[in-house]
C-alpha cells in the first residue's frame, strides 16, 4: 500500500512539474511572438503564423482566439497518433495558456522598442519560440499546430524535429510571402531554422561528446593507452575490409570534446596506418559520463 501511495505521489509531482513547464513555455513563446515576430511581420510558422497574418490583415481578429480554433482539428488527429489523452490534454492546456499570454503580453510590450532590424527580430524570436517548443515536448506535450504534425512525423519516421517542422511549415511560409512579401517569407524561413535548432538543443543538449571509430591492427596497445591515459573505455569487434578482404579490429571510443585531440595524437603514435572516423554526439550516459535519470512520464 505504501509503495502504491509513493508511486502515485511521484506521478502527481511529475505531472505538476510538467504543467509548470508548460506555463513557462507558453509565456516564453508568447514573448517571442509578441515582441519580435509579430511586430516585424514575421510569420512564426504553424497556426500561430496564420493567426499573425490574419491579425495583420484585420487587427480586430485576436491572434490567441484563432490559435485555439485552428488547433481543434489538429489535436483530434493527435489524439489518435500521439498516444492518447495525456499528450492532447497537456497540449490543449499549453495552447490555452499561450493564447491568453499573447493577448495579455501584446499591450504590455507595446512600448518596448527592440529596434527595426528584421533579421535580429527573426533570430531572437526564432530562438525563444524554439526554446519554448523544446520545453513543451520535454513536458510531454506538443506546441500545437503544424508542430503537432511535425511531432507525428518525428515519431513515425525518426526525423529530427527541426526537419519535420520545416516540412510542415512550408505552406505557412508560402502564405507569408503572399501576405508580407517574399522578403518577409525569407525572414520567416530564417526564424523557422533557428527555432528548430533551438528546440533540438533543448531536447538533446549541446554537442559535448565525440565518438571515434578506429580500424586498426594493433587494438590491444591502443586500448591500453586509451584506458590508462584517458580513462575511457573501449569496445572492440572484428571487421573485414571488403576491398582487401583482410581482417581488422574495430574500436569504438566515446570521449569528451576536449579529449579528441589527445585521442587522435595517441592513435597516430601507435598506428599511423589506422583509419579513424570522429562523430559528434550530444550526450553520453553511463560510466564516466552522465547517469541515466528518469524523465517525465507521458502517461
Amino acid at each position: 500500500m505504501d509503495g502504491l501511495r509513493a508511486a502515485y505521489q511521484h506521478k502527481w509531482v511529475g505531472t505538476t512539474f510538467a504543467f509548470i513547464l508548460l506555463v513557462i513555455a507558453a509565456i516564453v513563446d508568447a514573448i517571442g511572438v509578441a515582441i519580435f515576430l509579430a511586430r516585424s511581420d514575421i510569420a512564426p510558422g504553424g497556426v500561430s503564423g496564420i493567426a499573425v497574418m490574419l491579425n495583420h490583415l484585420d487587427p480586430r481578429l485576436p491572434i490567441g482566439l484563432f490559435i485555439l480554433i485552428g488547433n481543434i482539428p489538429i489535436q483530434m488527429l493527435a489524439l489518435r497518433m500521439l498516444g492518447g489523452w495525456t499528450v492532447v490534454v497537456r497540449t490543449v492546456f499549453y495552447l490555452a495558456v499561450y493564447a491568453a499570454a499573447i493577448e495579455i503580453i501584446k499591450p504590455l510590450v507595446a512600448g518596448i522598442d527592440v529596434g527595426d532590424n528584421t533579421l535580429t527580430n527573426a533570430l531572437f524570436g526564432g530562438v525563444l519560440v524554439g526554446i519554448a517548443g523544446g520545453i513543451v515536448i520535454r513536458a510531454g506535450a506538443t506546441p500545437g499546430g503544424t508542430s503537432t504534425l511535425g511531432r507525428i512525423l518525428q515519431r513515425r519516421f525518426g526525423l529530427p524535429l527541426s526537419t519535420t517542422t520545416l516540412y510542415t511549415d512550408t505552406g505557412v511560409v508560402f502564405l507569408a510571402g503572399l501576405v508580407f512579401g517574399w522578403e518577409g517569407a525569407l525572414y520567416a524561413i530564417i526564424s523557422l531554422f533557428v527555432s528548430g535548432a533551438a528546440a533540438d538543443y533543448v531536447l538533446e543538449g549541446p554537442s559535448v561528446i565525440r565518438t571515434a571509430t578506429i580500424i586498426t591492427d594493433v587494438p590491444d596497445e591502443i586500448s591500453e593507452r586509451v584506458l590508462a591515459e584517458m580513462g575511457r573505455g573501449v569496445t572492440a569487434w572484428q571487421g573485414k575490409g571488403m576491398f582487401t578482404a583482410q581482417e581488422h579490429t574495430v574500436l569504438f571510443v566515446t570521449v569528451s570534446r576536449s579529449q579528441i585531440g589527445t585521442l587522435r595524437h595517441l592513435v597516430q603514435q601507435i598506428d599511423a596506418d589506422a583509419f579513424m572516423v570522429v562523430g559528434h554526439g550530444h550526450v553520453a550516459y553511463g560510466h564516466g559520463f552522465r547517469r541515466i535519470k528518469g524523465r517525465l512520464q507521458e502517461s
